[in-house]
């Protein structure tokens, strides 16, 4: 049975599967739950300074999208950090830390931009004995008009600043949790890794309206007849997620920086992607609020099963294996050609790969063939888009095959070249061209 125990940056959890800092982790009733029903960590709520508590919206606090079954593809949310007193959550951690001490147990916090907040702060979280903190430079609302949140991680001067400062005063591992809303992910993970983290986080929430209210005019969630911007989770965000991961992992200058993944993580799969993208290990929590903690267990199964099918004995037999596969465009080969092909036996003739190749691609395949209704692809129209894959409700029906060297293509009429060429060197590249001259 494959091992998934996980040690991140030191800190060892019974499975590489956390509960992000969120509404799921605000306090210890939830926590003790969750690690009951088999999490290998949390990461609590985000604490805010000593003093009066941050204050919450007591309306509706998210948005939501579904698909065509109702099945939630996305949240958003407005929510604030914890809003209960700072020794309140410090006294449940000490206790939590206590009472399961083989769970991993990270203080996510957001304090102030200045010197003096983090110094005050951290000596408070180091007396419950959590095994690190997480750094939210994440928050996209709310907390950041306020100078904290995303308004620090868009910031990577700042970011650095923050870094330098708690590894000067913590003996705790520090994980730099990263903002999406930024043009280029890399920036703020380098500026992270120049300050001394020992990991970075991502991704948080995407600043968002999911939705307006036709009725009174306003966005979703709507309180008192207003909404705001707020933060966007969930499977629809896992996409984004993935991409940013993959830019960190494959980054020269951030090359080998320890990430926790995050973003739309709701099965056992999602969950591999992320780490053969270079994740060391995930944080969940749209998917905990949809379906409860004990989907945690499922995660577990699969994720151990699959591993086991495949033949990898510990998580880091798989973590970082697909990072050497991802490149940029210009790299990719040129003379690499594939056609679709329609399995007649699996086809129900529904006409959409028809319709879609018609209408908005190459006009590639059948509908009708000597009067009878037949959904075919012409090889000598067909580019290899696989648009006719995706629209198809057929799993498997219609699948791409990639042509052997030194057959014909009849769209171009020329033989399939066996070499590798990208766009750095096609005659077609202006800059391949003035390079030659």
């Amino acid at each position: 049975m494959a091992d998934l125990r996980n040690n991140f940056v030191g800190i060892k959890s019974p499975n590489p599967f956390w509960l992000a800092s969120a509404p799921p982790t605000d306090k210890a009733y939830n926590v003790e739950r969750a690690f009951k029903a088999g999490w290998g960590g949390v990461v609590w709520k985000t604490l805010g300074e000593e003093g009066p508590p941050v204050v919450n919206v007591n309306g509706p606090r998210y948005g939501a999208i579904w698909g065509a079954d109702r099945r939630l593809l996305g949240l958003n949310n407005i929510e604030l950090i914890t809003d209960r007193d700072l020794q309140t959550n410090l006294r449940e951690m000490k206790q939590v830390k206590m009472n399961w001490p083989d769970r991993a147990l990270i203080a996510s916090i957001m304090v102030p931009c200045e010197e003096q907040a983090w110094k005050a702060i951290l000596p408070l979280v180091e007396e419950t004995e959590a095994d690190g903190i997480e750094l939210n430079f994440g928050c996209p609302h709310g907390m950041s008009e306020r100078g904290m949140g995303s308004a620090v991680g868009q910031v990577p001067e700042y970011i650095e600043m923050v870094v330098r400062w708690c590894k000067h005063y913590t003996r705790m591992p520090v994980i730099t949790k990263l903002t999406p809303n930024i043009t280029d992910i890399r920036r703020p993970a380098r500026a992270a890794k120049a300050g001394g983290t020992d990991a970075v986080s991502l991704i948080n929430t995407i600043n968002s309206i999911v939705s307006v209210d036709l009725d009174n005019f306003a966005p979703n969630p709507t309180v008192g007849g207003k909404g705001s911007h707020g933060g966007y989770c969930g499977p629809a965000v896992k996409p984004i997620a993935l991409n940013m991961v993959a830019e960190i992992a494959r980054d020269p200058e951030t090359y080998g920086l320890p990430i926790s993944g995050i973003g739309g993580i709701t099965t056992w799969r999602d969950a591999a992607e992320f780490l053969v993208l270079g994740a060391g290990n995930v944080q969940v929590c749209t998917a905990a609020m949809t379906y409860g903690f004990k989907i945690v267990q499922e995660m577990i199964t699969g994720l151990s099963d699959w591993m086991d099918e495949k033949g990898h004995k510990t998580l880091d037999d798989i973590t970082g294996r697909a990072v050497p596969n991802v490149t940029d465009w210009q790299y990719l080969n040129l003379n690499y050609i594939a056609k679709a092909k329609i399995d007649q036996d699996a086809c129900i003739k529904c006409g959409r790969c028809y319709i879609a190749c018609e209408d908005t691609s190459h006009q590639a395949i059948t509908n009708f063939v000597d009067g009878v209704r037949h959904f075919e692809v012409m090889d000598e129209e067909c580019v290899g888009c696989n648009l006719c894959v995706s629209v198809c409700p057929v799993e498997n029906c219609i699948t791409m095959e990639q042509l052997p060297a030194g057959t014909l293509d009849k769209r171009t009429g020329k033989v399939v070249d066996p070499h590798y060429a990208n766009w750095t060197t096609h005659p077609n590249n202006p800059m391949a061209r003035q390079a030659a001259e």
